[in-house]
């Protein structure tokens, strides 16, 4: 699919890591690039130097407006929100504005699986590389993951099948972004910050089925009613994943849970087991669902379910999801920093076996907290609340549970959760909030959590 951006002007907003591959990608295809990110500081100003040294055209602290609208498009890094002043500006109205992936797409010569979802995909992403390696097959996570797709593309020899996480904000622009296998993990309300209401977002979501053809094939959650439904009547072949139900007939394609026993089948009449779901080490029964997904997308690209069933137990939690962090004092820490939205927390709660000291807060999104007044009876001892959002959140669930306003830092937050924990409970850092108003991401708070559960940096 590899061809040349010769005679094309490319625009690239943003100078972070998906920015600056994107630049690297466009310069190395042939364009003419202008790269530009409102910030200045070292690592953008490194990042334009380095578009310079490539030929480029780059700037830091503004965009230059002329420039951008003489760009034959605009690849937007996917850190930048489609509600960013830069796109609304009249200059530029008429230059199609396209995500990363999308630029990345057009050079890519292996298959995509692409895998979106509210909830998930991370996991499933990472979870979905690890069972193909670990099958002989050369596959490489990437997009929304940390891995820009515009890496992948630059690569020699490119991947043999690229895994790529999904953002709503990603989806939004594609035009011929099409995945061989796509996933829809889950759906619930998150950047209500950014998106005018919620059916907004889910039409971005609905987009990874836009160019779906007969031979696609789609993996999705029945268990979840929108997400089950979203496809429409778009084409290709429906395989279903379920955690806690049966399939509805002898012919649905698939995975579930057969009393612990999980089993895929994604062909008529062929049933395969892929061992207990005891065996898996990430937490929670929603990872079950994820397994199942993951094992899915692995079978149809080729892995066989002796593979699949020998690398599920090997596979641990990435970084900043429900991840175990340091157990000290009879005091467990886990590290759920990934959570920015309350549907994500609310799962993690329910996977929590442990009575639990909760830490929410952050910048807030939206979203009411009083949706897990119902989850934490029976599991959460006490709510630290704290940044932006600690206020809100001490307001909406104070009747629910004993909520503890922490008007200080983030040090000082993990101080009283010291200080509340008792041996045998655990702390969650499930912050239902986006990390900004702190921390420069998600996962710079889930590394200083980290940090502090361990003892380091006190």
């Amino acid at each position: 699919m590899s061809r040349s951006f010769a005679g094309q002007t490319i625009g690239v907003l943003g100078l972070a890591r998906s920015g600056l591959a994107a630049a690297r990608l466009a310069l190395g295809r042939g364009a003419h690039v202008y790269a530009s990110d409102a910030g200045d500081g070292e690592a953008a100003r490194a990042a334009a130097d380095q578009v310079r040294a490539l030929g480029g055209d780059a700037q830091t602290g503004g965009h230059d407006l002329a420039k951008l609208a003489a760009c034959s498009r605009i690849v937007l890094s996917p850190g930048i929100p489609p509600t960013a002043a830069i796109l609304r500006e009249p200059a530029i109205q008429g230059v199609p504005v396209v995500p990363e992936i999308e630029l990345a797409y057009e050079q890519l010569d292996g298959p995509v699986i692409g895998i979106t979802g509210t909830n998930g995909k991370t996991t499933v992403t990472s979870l979905t590389e690890h069972l193909l390696r670990a099958a002989g097959i050369d596959a490489v996570a990437g997009g929304n993951i940390g891995t820009a797709l515009s890496e992948l593309a630059l690569r020699e020899p490119q991947p043999a099948w690229n895994v790529v996480e999904c953002s709503s904000f990603q989806l939004g622009g594609i035009d011929r972004f099409t995945p061989a296998i796509g996933m829809l993990t889950n759906l619930a309300p998150d950047h209500l910050d950014w998106y005018a209401d919620l059916e907004d977002y889910y039409a971005d979501k609905a987009r990874l089925f836009r160019n779906a053809t007969d031979a696609s094939r789609w993996i999705l959650n029945a268990e979840d009613e929108r997400a089950a439904t979203l496809i429409g009547d778009a084409p290709g072949t429906r395989y279903w994943f379920r955690a806690a139900s049966m399939p509805k007939s002898d012919d649905e394609l698939g995975g579930w849970m057969d009393g612990r026993e999980l089993r895929i089948r994604t062909e008529a009449g062929r049933t395969e087991s892929l061992g207990s779901a005891d065996r898996l080490r990430i937490l929670g029964p929603h990872n079950i669902a994820n397994a199942l997904a993951a094992s899915l997308a692995a079978r149809l690209a080729g892995a066989s379910a002796e593979s699949i069933a020998e690398a599920l137990p090997r596979f641990e939690a990435p970084p900043h999801r429900l991840q175990p962090v340091s157990e000290r004092g009879g005091v467990l820490w886990v590290n759920d920093s990934k959570a920015t939205n309350v549907a994500s927390t609310r799962v993690a709660i329910r996977g929590m076996s442990r009575p639990t000291v909760l830490l929410l807060g952050g910048r807030h999104k939206g979203e009411p907290y009083t949706e897990m007044a119902g989850d934490l009876a029976g599991r959460v001892r006490t709510v630290i609340a704290f940044g932006e959002a600690g206020a809100q959140i001490a307001a909406d669930l104070s009747g629910a549970v004993d909520v503890q306003h922490v008007e200080g830092g983030f040090d000082e937050v993990m101080a009283r959760a010291a200080s509340v924990a008792r041996p045998g409970d655990a702390v969650l850092l499930s912050p239902a909030c986006s990390s900004f108003d702190m921390f420069r991401n998600y996962e710079e708070r889930g590394r200083r959590f980290a940090e502090l559960a361990r003892g380091e940096g006190e």
